[in-house]
């Protein structure tokens, strides 16, 4: 079982008391044996991590292009262990470790274009305003981490209807998005057309980026959108709503889609 939070000693208020913190430790992703990349993440769900993360840096599209995805624990760190199908476009190798604060740190271009394996939503598709608005109040309910710490970021993943079909934390805003990415393209919801990614965080390029490589009808976060980030929504057809909070938003992107 993942240990996602520990506690340490400290000083509150000037008396020493035990306060508990979100974990950050590396997770090794091997191809074919050899080490690609070092995440930066908080532990739990290393399978969805890793799958998200490959489906935006290598050509996997669906769970049955990875031959092999298995975790362990080699010399006191965690790996995952990856072997694609034959024909599968691997990943590039990563020469140095990816925080938890960036996504995209060895990307060598900003055109998302190429991930874009379906149009983002059905023809009249549209979300209710105040379906859009209660997401992140019910992705908060399920934010136990953040709840102990203040320290994590979380994704979701959620339908018109407001459900949410799956929600992770991690130190990391887009390795949350990686984990909840991962989890639908291992059951198959890949593209996620007609869905809605809901994050915590702001929205800079690399989360339209996965956005798009998911499939998803638009993002709908807690804090704002950067401009690279509303400029890619825009071109790729997206919804972007940012500060969405307290029953209001900003629409940046696809104003539109939203009724």
């Amino acid at each position: 079982m993942a240990v996602m939070t520990t506690r340490r000693a400290i000083v509150r208020r000037g008396v020493p008391a035990p306060d508990d913190l979100a974990v950050e430790e590396p997770l090794i992703l091997a191809l074919d044996g050899a080490p690609i990349a070092t995440l930066m993440r908080t532990p739990g769900h290393d399978i969805e991590l890793a799958a998200g993360w490959l489906n935006v840096e290598s050509g996997v599209r669906t769970a049955d292009d990875v031959a092999v995805l298995r975790s362990c624990r080699d010399d006191d760190t965690d790996r995952v262990h990856i072997d694609l199908r034959a024909g599968v476009e691997p990943p590039r190798p990563r020469a140095f470790v990816t925080s938890a604060a960036c996504g995209v740190c060895s990307a060598d271009v900003v055109d998302v274009t190429p991930l874009r394996r379906a149009d983002p939503h059905t023809p009249g598709w549209t979300i209710g305003s105040d379906v859009l608005v209660g997401l992140p109040d019910a992705m908060r309910e399920q934010q136990k981490a953040f709840r102990r710490t203040g320290a994590v970021h979380a994704a979701a993943l959620a339908d018109t209807a407001g459900v949410l079909h799956v929600v992770r934390e991690d130190v990391g805003r887009h390795n949350a998005v990686d984990k909840v990415v991962g989890r639908a393209l291992l059951d198959g919801l890949l593209p996620a057309t007609d869905h809605l990614l809901v994050v915590s965080g702001r929205v800079s390029f690399e989360i339209v980026q996965k956005a798009v490589a998911a499939g998803v009808a638009g993002i709908v976060a807690v804090s704002a959108p950067s401009s690279l980030a509303v400029d890619l929504a825009r071109k790729q057809g997206l919804l972007l709503a940012g500060l969405v909070r307290n029953g209001t938003c900003n629409l940046y992107a696809g104003a539109d889609l939203v009724v």
